[in-house]
């Protein structure tokens, strides 16, 4: 595996994903946790790639995990987090009480990384998906946030505030719009449609009624 210096800090080479390898020179002050948490994933059968804007993880074309710089912290998402036995007692709910399956691991140090733990975690992460085992959303009963929204929530915490001024039942219909399609890139338009509706204060059928 070759290495390419960038001042103190080391990025892989592995020609992988340029976008993620851009994504981490844009978040200067994160490089050295988001290298070092890439080189871990990279030691395992993952596919690395860009979705959300930021480096995702997967195996078989089902998401394991993604990597995401904020303000405070870096974060592993792990897809189906909640079905991880979490020996180490590490994840956490971002979207307490909203979603289901999605849990994240952070880090505001490079220090915090303990390779042998992420790698367990990762690894049960594989074999879950391997195994088919996942939490099937079920949007006529709870509110089930789409992963897609979760990342939009992090990233502009406005765009979280203005959705939850929404009844539950509009709150239901954004989520549904984007959960009801299977392809990444529609679940992306759909995304970035509904994201000026919010900001807004429209609700997606409001025309309609």
């Amino acid at each position: 595996m070759e290495k390419q210096e960038y001042g103190e800090i080391c990025l892989v080479n592995m020609k992988k994903s340029i976008a993620v390898e851009e994504y981490i020179l844009n978040n200067e002050k994160w490089q050295e946790v988001l290298i070092r948490l890439r080189e871990i994933f990279l030691t395992t059968e993952v596919e690395e790639s860009i979705k959300w804007g930021q480096p995702a993880y997967s195996v078989n074309g089902k998401n394991i995990a993604g990597l995401g710089a904020f303000k405070s912290y870096v974060a592993i998402w792990f897809h189906q987090g909640t079905l991880l036995s979490d020996p180490h007692k590490l994840l956490i709910n971002a979207q307490e009480g909203v979603t289901k399956a999605l849990r994240q691991m952070r880090f505001s140090s490079v220090d915090q990384i303990d390779e042998n733990i992420v790698n367990e975690y990762i690894r049960e992460a594989i074999q879950n998906q391997k195994e088919g085992k996942s939490i099937k959303p079920d949007t006529n009963k709870e509110l089930i946030l789409p992963d897609e929204l979760a990342f939009a929530f992090q990233e502009d915490p406005e765009i979280e505030a203005a959705f939850k001024k929404f009844t539950l039942g509009k709150q239901r219909e954004f989520a549904g719009y984007i959960l009801e399609v299977k392809k990444h890139e529609t679940k992306q338009k759909r995304l970035q449609k509904i994201v000026p509706l919010i900001l807004d204060g429209v609700g997606l059928n409001d025309r309609y009624k």
